[in-house]
């Protein structure tokens, strides 16, 4: 089943063409991740499908509605964590999760949604005692409490340490195993990888790339073998690394010698991202 279908999506502010045609599917019970850099056009994307944001031309189809003209029985299945929020910081996280759940028809109960986002140290604390990165964990929890079936996360790990960034994306994997569909914005490459099924790369309007991001890697050509000779870098790049490498261990061995710092790697998503976005940056 499709949770989000989007077909020749348009939007302009003025002249300037934020989409241009823009076109994806993301079944349900998927982790996709939007990428792009500043001004690609995701946020306007993401606040399309959220029905925040009028489009211009193209088709919308999210959970079986349009956004543009749905209504609050649908909005009730959409949980949104958004770059920044303002939070009520004189409220307790449970508090806070208490209210925001009596928005919903059926919202998960406060406790639960505390324990999944890793707060149950902070559940009486208010929130202006919180750290940016616990604030952040709140957010999530806000999302999650409503137990909507599509999620949007623009940017969910920012201002996270690496402990608190690894808890998040063990939540985000439990929320997957629960059948939820997942829209994730983000700027860590490595956190796309490691919790998307599949990616979308947008530059200046139009998504330049879409896949798995093992599938996407795995299309690249080369490999990038480097060792050390009398103390100098080597770095071979090439499309047959078994032959290669044969190759070079057999002349090692014949030599009597060791290849030094021997490193065999595939390029990563983060240097895929950053090659199909170069022309937008370099302007």
């Amino acid at each position: 089943m499709t949770a989000i279908r989007v077909e020749d999506l348009r939007k302009s502010y003025g002249a300037h063409e934020a989409l241009r045609g823009v076109s994806f599917e993301i079944g349900e019970g998927e982790v996709f991740g939007l990428l792009g850099p500043n001004g690609a056009g995701k946020t306007t994307t993401v606040e399309i499908l959220e029905g925040y944001r009028r489009r211009d031309g193209g088709t919308v189809q999210v959970l079986g509605a349009d956004p543009a003209s749905a209504g609050s029985r649908w909005r009730a299945q959409i949980g949104i964590v958004l770059q920044s929020s303002s939070l009520y910081p004189n409220l307790t996280v449970a508090e806070h999760l208490s209210v925001f759940g009596g928005y919903y028809p059926k919202p998960r109960p406060v406790d639960e949604v505390i324990d999944l986002v890793g707060l149950g140290e902070k559940r009486d604390v208010r929130v202006k005692s919180l750290s940016g990165g616990q604030q952040r964990r709140l957010d999530l929890g806000l999302a999650l409490v409503g137990d909507p079936e599509l999620i949007f996360l623009d940017e969910p790990t920012t201002g996270f340490d690496p402990a608190a960034r690894r808890a998040a994306w063990s939540t985000i994997r439990d929320l997957r195993s629960l059948g939820k569909t997942i829209l994730l914005t983000t700027h860590y490459l490595d956190e796309a990888e490691q919790l998307s099924d599949r990616v979308a790369v947008l530059r200046e309007g139009r998504i330049v790339t879409i896949g798995a991001p093992a599938e996407l890697i795995g299309a690249t050509s080369e490999t990038e073998i480097r060792y050390r000779r009398d103390g100098e870098l080597v770095v071979l790049r090439t499309s047959e690394p078994t032959r290669v490498l044969h190759e070079l261990t057999a002349q090692a061995l014949a030599e009597g010698r060791d290849l030094e710092g021997l490193e065999v790697r595939r390029q990563t998503l983060e240097e895929l991202y950053l090659a199909l976005t170069a022309a937008e940056q370099e302007q």
